[in-house]
C-alpha cells in the first residue's frame, strides 16, 4: 500500500463570502514542494472570483487520468520494445448532469499520439494492444467510475499526414 498527500489551503482575503462574492483562488502543495495555483472552474463560478488561468480540480482529472494513461504506455511499450521519441494526449472531460440531478465528470477522452524512434513503423494492432493493457492498469481508472475512452484517430491523423 501506498499513501499520497496533498495540501490544499485557501485564505479570505476581505471579500463578502457569506453572500458568495470570495475568491475561489487556493493553492496545492505537495510533498517535494511543488505549488500549484488553483481555482475553482470558470464554466462554474465566474470572474472575478476564479481565474481562468489557474488550474481547476476538472482540469487536474482530465490530466491525472490522462498522465496515469501515458505512464503505463510507456512502461509497456519499452517492455514491447517500441523505442518511444514523443507522447502527446489532448485529453478532455465533460461535466454533467450523472443522471439524478448531481453533476460528474461524466466522460473522459484520451486522444494520444506517439511519435516513435527513427525507422520505427507502427504496428497498428501492438499500439491497441499497449493503450488497453495502459487502460487496465491505471491507478485513476480503476477508481473512478467516468466513462474513458481512448481515441486513436489522432494516431489515424497523425500517419496520414505523413
Amino acid at each position: 500500500m501506498s499513501k499520497y498527500f496533498a495540501t490544499v489551503e485557501w485564505q479570505l482575503s476581505g471579500e463578502s463570502f457569506l453572500t458568495g462574492k470570495y475568491s475561489r483562488l487556493h493553492e496545492w502543495r505537495f510533498d517535494n514542494g511543488t505549488r500549484v495555483d488553483a481555482t475553482a472552474s470558470p464554466h462554474i463560478v465566474p470572474t472575478p472570483w476564479t481565474d481562468g488561468s489557474f488550474v481547476d480540480p476538472e482540469e487536474a482529472f482530465v490530466a491525472s487520468l490522462s498522465s496515469c494513461h501515458m505512464l503505463f504506455f510507456l512502461s509497456f511499450a519499452a517492455k514491447q520494445g517500441l523505442l518511444v521519441k514523443k507522447y502527446t494526449d489532448t485529453a478532455s472531460g465533460v461535466l454533467a448532469d450523472r443522471g439524478d440531478g448531481k453533476l460528474a465528470m461524466t466522460e473522459v477522452e484520451l486522444n494520444p499520439v506517439i511519435i516513435p524512434g527513427e525507422g520505427i513503423t507502427l504496428d497498428r494492432k501492438l499500439l491497441d494492444s499497449i493503450h488497453h493493457a495502459a487502460h487496465d492498469q491505471c491507478f485513476i481508472a480503476n477508481s473512478v467510475s467516468t466513462k474513458l475512452t481512448i481515441n486513436l484517430d489522432a494516431q489515424n491523423l497523425l500517419e496520414n499526414l505523413e
